[in-house]
């Protein structure tokens, strides 16, 4: 099967929230339809540069998703990128979706000028943390939200 990893359109709103919502369930979460709206018109922003999209399609079918940020940081001259959310159907999984993702997105922000790539998961997610144990480094950080 022919894998491409390209950037989301605006024709593809029907399959990215399709992927976005079974992310969310994954994560026992959801947003609003004016999340959703809101998000889709800027990840098809072409004036937008901070907010990014990449689909995952095999044989013309969307099969994955992953969105990254990229904002500053304190600590560096450059911008760093934020990977928020990766997800691929879970019947597509094993098949080098997640990695084509994370690489695509290493090389969007070496090409942004943004060498360093951060992202989070919950401590359970372990056939994710499979994936990212031979791609990243684990950190100590520990996550406190308000």
């Amino acid at each position: 099967m022919t894998l491409i990893i390209r950037p989301l359109q605006a024709n593809d709103r029907g399959a990215w929230a399709r992927i976005w919502t079974d992310y969310l369930t994954f994560y026992d979460s959801d947003v609003t339809p004016d999340i959703y709206d809101l998000t889709f018109a800027r990840l098809v922003d072409p004036e937008n540069l901070v907010q990014n999209c990449l689909v995952a399609e095999l044989e013309g079918v969307a099969v994955g998703i992953v969105h990254y940020l990229y904002h500053a940081h304190n600590w560096r001259a450059e911008d760093v990128c934020y990977l928020q959310d990766l997800y691929a159907d879970p019947h597509v999984r094993g098949q080098g979706i997640g990695r084509a993702l994370m690489e695509a997105v290493y090389a969007a922000a070496d090409a942004n000028g943004t060498p360093s790539v951060y992202w989070m998961t919950q401590d359970f997610n372990a056939n994710a943390r499979l994936l990212y144990d031979r791609i990243g480094g684990l950190t100590p950080f520990i996550k406190y939200s308000r």
